[in-house]
Protein backbone atom coordinates (compact mmCIF):
# COMPACT_ATOMS: atom_id res chain seq x y z
CA UNK A 1 0.00 0.00 0.00
CA UNK A 2 2.79 2.42 0.93
CA UNK A 3 4.48 1.66 -3.11
CA UNK A 4 1.10 2.46 -4.22
CA UNK A 5 0.57 6.04 -2.59
CA UNK A 6 4.05 6.78 -3.09
CA UNK A 7 3.57 6.11 -6.61
CA UNK A 8 0.51 8.04 -6.98
CA UNK A 9 2.11 10.78 -5.01
CA UNK A 10 5.10 10.95 -7.64
CA UNK A 11 2.88 11.77 -10.66
CA UNK A 12 0.56 14.01 -8.27
CA UNK A 13 -0.07 17.77 -10.55
CA UNK A 14 -0.78 20.80 -9.06
CA UNK A 15 -2.43 22.20 -11.64
CA UNK A 16 -4.93 19.32 -12.05
CA UNK A 17 -5.57 19.44 -8.48
CA UNK A 18 -6.24 22.91 -8.32
CA UNK A 19 -9.07 22.17 -11.20
CA UNK A 20 -10.25 19.05 -9.43
CA UNK A 21 -10.85 20.87 -6.06
CA UNK A 22 -13.09 23.22 -8.27
CA UNK A 23 -14.65 20.32 -10.09
CA UNK A 24 -15.66 17.98 -7.34
CA UNK A 25 -17.53 20.79 -5.18
CA UNK A 26 -14.42 20.83 -2.83
CA UNK A 27 -15.48 24.49 -1.17
CA UNK A 28 -17.46 25.41 1.86
CA UNK A 29 -21.32 24.13 1.63
CA UNK A 30 -20.52 22.06 -1.10
CA UNK A 31 -21.10 18.39 -1.73
CA UNK A 32 -17.35 17.70 -1.50
CA UNK A 33 -16.12 19.81 0.95
CA UNK A 34 -12.75 19.42 2.33
CA UNK A 35 -12.10 16.93 -0.32
CA UNK A 36 -8.24 16.90 -0.47
CA UNK A 37 -7.13 16.72 -4.36
CA UNK A 38 -3.25 16.10 -5.48
CA UNK A 39 -4.16 16.16 -9.16
CA UNK A 40 -4.37 12.95 -11.07
CA UNK A 41 -6.20 11.18 -13.71
CA UNK A 42 -8.44 8.73 -13.58
CA UNK A 43 -6.45 6.87 -16.42
CA UNK A 44 -3.38 7.01 -14.45
CA UNK A 45 -5.14 6.27 -10.93
CA UNK A 46 -6.41 2.91 -13.25
CA UNK A 47 -2.56 2.38 -14.07
CA UNK A 48 -1.55 2.22 -11.23
CA UNK A 49 -4.03 0.07 -9.49
CA UNK A 50 -3.66 -2.87 -11.95
CA UNK A 51 0.22 -3.22 -10.60
CA UNK A 52 -1.48 -3.42 -7.42
CA UNK A 53 -4.88 -5.50 -8.36
CA UNK A 54 -4.63 -8.56 -6.17
CA UNK A 55 -4.84 -6.24 -2.70
CA UNK A 56 -6.49 -7.96 0.01
CA UNK A 57 -10.12 -6.48 1.05
CA UNK A 58 -7.96 -5.46 4.44
CA UNK A 59 -5.62 -3.23 2.38
CA UNK A 60 -8.33 -1.78 0.20
CA UNK A 61 -10.00 -1.05 3.17
CA UNK A 62 -6.46 0.49 4.88
CA UNK A 63 -6.54 2.14 1.15
CA UNK A 64 -9.71 3.63 1.47
CA UNK A 65 -9.13 5.28 4.88
CA UNK A 66 -6.84 8.14 2.95
CA UNK A 67 -7.57 11.53 3.43
CA UNK A 68 -6.12 11.84 -0.44
CA UNK A 69 -9.77 11.63 -2.75
CA UNK A 70 -7.53 10.04 -5.24
CA UNK A 71 -5.87 7.33 -3.24
CA UNK A 72 -9.47 6.69 -2.60
CA UNK A 73 -10.74 6.52 -6.17
CA UNK A 74 -7.46 4.04 -6.61
CA UNK A 75 -8.84 1.48 -3.77
CA UNK A 76 -12.27 1.48 -5.56
CA UNK A 77 -10.92 1.09 -9.05
CA UNK A 78 -9.23 -2.10 -7.42
CA UNK A 79 -12.10 -3.42 -5.53
CA UNK A 80 -14.65 -3.40 -8.53
CA UNK A 81 -11.59 -4.29 -11.52
CA UNK A 82 -10.91 -7.35 -8.09
CA UNK A 83 -15.09 -8.25 -8.67
CA UNK A 84 -15.28 -8.13 -12.01
CA UNK A 85 -12.85 -10.87 -11.86
CA UNK A 86 -14.31 -13.41 -9.50
CA UNK A 87 -16.34 -16.11 -10.01
CA UNK A 88 -16.96 -17.26 -6.77
CA UNK A 89 -20.16 -15.37 -4.75
CA UNK A 90 -19.09 -15.72 -1.15
CA UNK A 91 -15.77 -13.63 -2.17
CA UNK A 92 -18.19 -11.28 -4.36
CA UNK A 93 -20.12 -10.89 -1.29
CA UNK A 94 -16.94 -9.92 0.54
CA UNK A 95 -16.17 -7.38 -1.45
CA UNK A 96 -19.86 -5.89 -2.16
CA UNK A 97 -20.37 -5.42 1.53
CA UNK A 98 -16.82 -3.69 1.48
CA UNK A 99 -18.26 -1.05 -0.41
CA UNK A 100 -21.45 -0.47 1.26
CA UNK A 101 -19.46 -0.14 4.29
CA UNK A 102 -16.89 2.73 2.60
CA UNK A 103 -20.01 4.57 1.23
CA UNK A 104 -21.90 4.15 4.98
CA UNK A 105 -18.19 5.21 6.54
CA UNK A 106 -17.59 8.11 4.24
CA UNK A 107 -15.01 7.40 2.84
CA UNK A 108 -16.58 6.94 -0.71
CA UNK A 109 -18.04 10.16 -0.49
CA UNK A 110 -18.16 11.74 -3.98
CA UNK A 111 -20.20 10.31 -7.82
CA UNK A 112 -16.83 9.55 -9.67
CA UNK A 113 -16.03 7.74 -6.09
CA UNK A 114 -19.74 5.76 -6.46
CA UNK A 115 -19.65 5.33 -10.10
CA UNK A 116 -16.51 3.90 -10.42
CA UNK A 117 -17.17 1.13 -8.37
CA UNK A 118 -21.40 0.48 -7.67
CA UNK A 119 -22.20 -0.43 -11.29
CA UNK A 120 -19.60 -3.27 -10.95
CA UNK A 121 -20.55 -5.00 -7.83
CA UNK A 122 -24.37 -4.14 -8.51
CA UNK A 123 -24.72 -7.85 -10.06
CA UNK A 124 -24.59 -8.84 -6.18
CA UNK A 125 -27.48 -7.80 -5.81
CA UNK A 126 -28.80 -10.71 -7.23
CA UNK A 127 -27.61 -12.76 -4.21
CA UNK A 128 -28.95 -10.78 -1.74
CA UNK A 129 -32.38 -12.02 -0.45
CA UNK A 130 -33.87 -8.39 0.73
CA UNK A 131 -32.33 -6.75 -1.91
CA UNK A 132 -35.49 -4.77 -2.43
CA UNK A 133 -35.22 -3.65 0.82
CA UNK A 134 -31.60 -2.56 0.92
CA UNK A 135 -32.01 -0.51 -2.07
CA UNK A 136 -35.15 0.93 -0.57
CA UNK A 137 -33.45 1.80 2.69
CA UNK A 138 -30.57 3.42 1.01
CA UNK A 139 -32.43 5.09 -1.76
CA UNK A 140 -34.14 7.17 1.83
CA UNK A 141 -31.11 8.04 3.70
CA UNK A 142 -30.00 11.38 4.04
CA UNK A 143 -26.59 11.14 2.69
CA UNK A 144 -26.13 11.80 -0.71
CA UNK A 145 -23.94 8.93 -1.53
CA UNK A 146 -25.78 6.26 -0.15
CA UNK A 147 -28.67 7.77 -2.40
CA UNK A 148 -26.68 7.50 -5.52
CA UNK A 149 -24.72 4.21 -4.41
CA UNK A 150 -28.63 2.97 -4.38
CA UNK A 151 -29.34 4.09 -7.95
CA UNK A 152 -26.32 2.66 -9.64
CA UNK A 153 -25.69 -0.58 -8.37
CA UNK A 154 -28.66 -1.37 -10.17
CA UNK A 155 -26.70 -0.39 -13.18
CA UNK A 156 -25.31 -3.93 -13.30
CA UNK A 157 -28.79 -4.93 -12.87
CA UNK A 158 -29.59 -3.42 -15.99
CA UNK A 159 -27.08 -5.39 -17.89
CA UNK A 160 -28.73 -8.07 -17.24
CA UNK A 161 -31.70 -7.05 -18.06
CA UNK A 162 -33.35 -6.70 -15.05
CA UNK A 163 -35.04 -3.17 -14.78
CA UNK A 164 -37.93 -3.20 -11.76
CA UNK A 165 -35.60 -2.31 -9.00
CA UNK A 166 -34.13 0.72 -11.29
CA UNK A 167 -37.51 1.77 -12.34
CA UNK A 168 -38.83 1.50 -9.09
CA UNK A 169 -35.96 3.68 -7.41
CA UNK A 170 -36.44 5.91 -10.39
CA UNK A 171 -40.00 6.66 -9.65
CA UNK A 172 -39.29 6.80 -5.85
CA UNK A 173 -36.42 9.45 -6.29
CA UNK A 174 -39.04 11.67 -8.83
CA UNK A 175 -39.20 14.46 -5.71
CA UNK A 176 -35.58 13.95 -4.78
CA UNK A 177 -34.14 17.92 -5.22
CA UNK A 178 -30.55 16.76 -5.44
CA UNK A 179 -29.00 17.67 -9.07
CA UNK A 180 -26.63 14.24 -8.91
CA UNK A 181 -29.21 12.11 -7.75
CA UNK A 182 -31.70 14.01 -10.64
CA UNK A 183 -28.37 13.06 -13.34
CA UNK A 184 -27.97 9.32 -11.73
CA UNK A 185 -32.12 8.35 -12.28
CA UNK A 186 -31.69 9.94 -15.70
CA UNK A 187 -29.04 8.33 -16.94
CA UNK A 188 -29.99 4.68 -15.52
CA UNK A 189 -33.77 5.42 -17.38
CA UNK A 190 -31.41 5.99 -20.52
CA UNK A 191 -29.60 3.11 -20.25
CA UNK A 192 -32.73 0.88 -19.81
CA UNK A 193 -34.17 2.70 -23.00
CA UNK A 194 -31.04 1.14 -24.65
CA UNK A 195 -32.26 -1.84 -24.22
CA UNK A 196 -36.08 -1.72 -23.71
CA UNK A 197 -37.75 1.34 -25.31
CA UNK A 198 -40.98 0.18 -24.39
CA UNK A 199 -40.13 0.04 -20.61
CA UNK A 200 -38.74 3.51 -20.95
CA UNK A 201 -41.54 5.17 -22.82
CA UNK A 202 -44.28 3.71 -19.96
CA UNK A 203 -42.38 5.39 -17.22
CA UNK A 204 -42.28 8.72 -19.21
CA UNK A 205 -45.95 9.30 -20.25
CA UNK A 206 -46.50 8.09 -16.52
CA UNK A 207 -44.23 11.12 -15.28
CA UNK A 208 -42.33 12.98 -17.85
CA UNK A 209 -44.62 16.10 -16.51
CA UNK A 210 -43.11 15.69 -13.26
CA UNK A 211 -39.70 14.64 -13.52
CA UNK A 212 -36.93 16.76 -12.73
CA UNK A 213 -35.87 18.06 -16.05
CA UNK A 214 -32.32 17.32 -15.80
CA UNK A 215 -33.47 14.02 -15.05
CA UNK A 216 -35.97 13.89 -18.03
CA UNK A 217 -33.06 15.49 -20.44
CA UNK A 218 -30.74 12.52 -19.34
CA UNK A 219 -33.74 9.89 -19.91
CA UNK A 220 -34.59 11.58 -23.54
CA UNK A 221 -30.81 11.62 -24.80
CA UNK A 222 -31.22 8.40 -27.17
CA UNK A 223 -34.14 9.06 -28.55
CA UNK A 224 -35.16 10.80 -31.63
CA UNK A 225 -35.73 14.40 -31.96
CA UNK A 226 -39.37 14.38 -32.28
CA UNK A 227 -39.82 11.52 -29.50
CA UNK A 228 -37.73 13.80 -27.61
CA UNK A 229 -39.42 17.51 -27.94
CA UNK A 230 -43.08 15.17 -27.34
CA UNK A 231 -41.69 14.14 -23.74
CA UNK A 232 -40.14 18.04 -22.96
CA UNK A 233 -43.52 19.20 -24.02
CA UNK A 234 -45.28 17.15 -21.14
CA UNK A 235 -43.04 18.79 -18.81
CA UNK A 236 -43.55 22.25 -20.16
CA UNK A 237 -47.30 21.89 -19.53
Amino acid sequence: MSELIAELQGVANPAIAEHSQRYFKTGPGEYGEGDIFIGIRVPVTRSVGKKYKDLSPDEIYELAQSEIHEVRLCAVQILAEQFKRLKNVVQQGELFNLLLELVSSGRVNNWDLVDSSAPYVGSYLVHVPDSAQLLDSWSSSENLWQRRTAVMLTFALIRMDIYEPTMTLCEKLLTDTHDLIHKATGWMLREVGRRDRGVLRSFLDSHASVMPRTMLRYAIEQMEPQERQHYLGMKSR
